[in-house]
Order: structure tokens, then sequence, then C-alpha cells
């Protein structure tokens, strides 16, 4: 008995001995986890509309790795919300690998941020306000002005991108980026083999300062199936449609950002040719889901916002002017004037708060107020 319990330790020995001497790839030792939380109290006081309300905003988690030294890649789940629709239920935002051994070239592929706009690639707590500005929202594929699904800014694709001409500083005076996409959003295929092309360019002149322009051509596709009847004299039938709509998308914009000594200045002008559906995510089992919206085919907004220092790294004061028109009459225009204070307690948590005067010209009683207040933590 004694001799079994002796010969028994020393196999596990010589087995944990041998495991502590396998080494663990390094690919698994680079891959870090990260994520964070937005939790929202917001008010509205538009008449007709009123809300007060506790809101999960975002809940995300990622992880983030490295392989054969020039590779890394990313899977990004938000997992807040329900799942009765794809707006808001859990899903994949990110998913992605990126070759980067050469900063000049950059090649990344899968499901990540549109290149286009400032606002969009940023992370929605270092944005700064309770929201991307309407305008980027409704042109960058957040809820896109087309009718395509809620997609963050996200599309399925591959892109270049590189920093090159660098200064006897080592900074870099030029940025490139360019992409094609299914032109769809999140998680999903191409509907018509058509696809989007999406690109940026900004220079960087003096330090902080970075001066850019983007633009954006493609489409959307829906396909839905439906019945309907159809009278021919004084016989009535019902047919089974199968109708295609496919919308052009021609977009630009024109950006501009300061940021330096804990200073943040930026402002972008969007403008969209091109038609939208009238209905949002659709079931592709009426011939709603194809119709048309009646909004015409131009949209243009802008933004323009200043995050200054109150205490450095710790107080900030924010104000920031955000317009959108969504038919491309400015009488059909929606403004927010917004102004609020940030405080973080560290670098992982922050309190937001913001306060903003609405005047929204597509309704009758066109003024109202919002607050809004945000704790955001990280890891």
């Amino acid at each position: 008995m004694i001799r079994n319990i002796i010969l028994a330790t020393a196999l596990l020995a010589s087995t944990l001995s041998m495991n502590a001497q396998t080494e663990i790839p390094k690919w698994i030792t680079n891959v870090k986890i990260s994520g964070y939380g937005i939790l929202d109290y917001n008010v509205n006081t538009q008449k007709g509309n009123r809300s007060n309300s506790f809101n999960l905003r975002l809940g995300r988690i990622a992880l983030d790795g490295k392989f054969l030294n020039d590779f890394a890649w990313r899977i990004q789940m938000q997992v807040n919300g329900n799942t009765s629709s794809l707006g808001t239920s859990p899903r994949l935002v990110d998913l992605f690998a990126e070759w980067q051994k050469y900063d000049f070239a950059k090649i990344k592929f899968g499901q990540f941020k549109r290149p286009f706009t400032f606002d969009n690639p940023l992370h929605p707590i270092d944005q700064g306000f309770m929201s991307v500005a309407q305008s980027v929202s409704s042109l960058s594929g957040f809820s896109d002005r087309t009718g395509e699904h809620a997609s963050n800014g996200r599309d399925i694709g591959v892109q270049l991108q590189g920093d090159f001409l660098k200064t006897a500083e080592g900074r870099n005076l030029l940025h490139y980026q360019i992409g094609v996409f299914n032109g769809e959003g999140i998680n999903t295929k191409d509907v018509d083999q058509q696809k989007d092309i999406i690109g940026g360019l900004w220079v960087m002149p003096v330090d902080g300062l970075r001066i850019g322009a983007f633009g954006w051509t493609g489409s959307t596709t829906r396909k839905a199936n439906y019945t309907e009847e159809v009278t021919v004299g004084t016989i009535t039938t019902t047919q089974r449609v199968s109708k295609t709509v496919t919308l052009q998308k021609r977009r630009y914009a024109l950006s501009a950002e300061y940021k330096k000594n804990d200073w943040t200045l930026r402002s972008e002008y969007i403008h969209s040719t091109g038609k939208a559906f009238a209905s949002k995510n659709p079931d592709g089992k009426s011939k709603q889901s194809v119709s048309i919206s009646s909004l015409g085919d131009q949209a243009e907004g802008c933004y323009a916002l200043v995050i200054a220092p109150i205490i450095k790294k710790k107080l900030y004061a924010k104000a920031r002017f955000d317009a959108y028109t969504p038919t491309g009459s400015w009488a059909q225009s929606k403004s927010l004037y917004e102004i609020g204070i940030d405080y973080d307690i560290d670098k992982h948590f922050r309190i937001a708060s913001e306060y903003a005067i609405v005047k929204d010209k597509t309704l009758v009683n066109s003024n109202y107020n919002i607050m809004d207040i945000q704790v955001s933590f990280r890891f």
C-alpha cells in the first residue's frame, strides 16, 4: 500500500515537473481582455414624448492579441440589451485581424469601423458627449438614414491604411485609409453584389492638429417576398411578388480636430446624396419593407465642439453645437445646443453630465430640453 502511494506521488511530481517546463505559446500570453460599461439617466421634455429613465447605454467585452509579431486581432461583443431586435440585442461588433508590419501600409480584414469621419472611430467614452453627433449617427452607419439596421458605424470588408512623411521629431504628416465593404452593416452578407468604397485622407501640419476629407460611394439593397391582390377587369387574384430595391449612397465629409494639452476642439460637415427606405429593420415579408421614404435624396449636417480642462486630467467643461437635416432643407432641421461637465475619478471611471436645448423644426412644439447623466467605467 505504502509502495503504491510512493509510486503515485512520484508519478504526479514527474507530471507537474513536465507541465512546468512546457512553454506557453506566446500568442496566448499576448491576449488581453478589456471592456467598459456606460450607465445612463436621461430626461426628455419633448411634448407628447416625455421620458425620464435609467438606461444601460453600452456594455462591451473585448479580446485583443498578437501573433507572428506582425499581426493583431480583436473580437468585441456588445452584451447589453435584449434579444427582441437586432438593434439592441447582444451581438458581435468587431471581429478582425490586421497586418501591421509597415506603418505606411497596414491591411485590416473583417468587421470593424467604417473609415468615415473623425467622430465615428472614437471610443464612446472618449468621444465626449451623450452620443455621437446626429449627422455621424445618420450618415456613418449607427442609425443610418438609409434604413440599414443599427451597426455602430461598422461593416464587413477589407481596408488599407497608413501614415508617412515623418518629421525630424518622428511625427507623421499624412494619413490615408481606404476600404471596400459589403455596404449592409454588421453581421450581414452583401445583398446586391455591389461594394461600398470608403476612404479618407488627412494632414497633420502641426502637433495636435489634423485636417481631413472623406468620401463614400456605394449602395444598400433590400429584398422582399410578399403577396398582393391584382385586379384585372372584374377578376381579382392574389399574386406572389419578389422585389429587390437598391438605393445609392454618395457621401463626403470635411473634418478638423485640434487635440493638445488636454484640450479638444473638433468640427465636421457631412453631406449625403441618395434615397432612404421608409422602414427600419424590415422583415422582408411585406411591400412596406422596400417602400421608399418621403425624405428625398439629400441630407447634411455639421457639429462643432470644445472640451476644456478645468483641472487637468480630472475636471472638464464642454459645449457642442449639433445640427442635422434629413431632407437637405434647413427648414426641417434639428439642432442641439449642449453644455456639460465631465469628472474623471481616475482613468477608469468617469461621471459625465450634460444639458441640451433642442430646436426641432419638424415638430409643432419645436423647443424642448434634454438632461443626461452618464457613469462610465472601463477595465
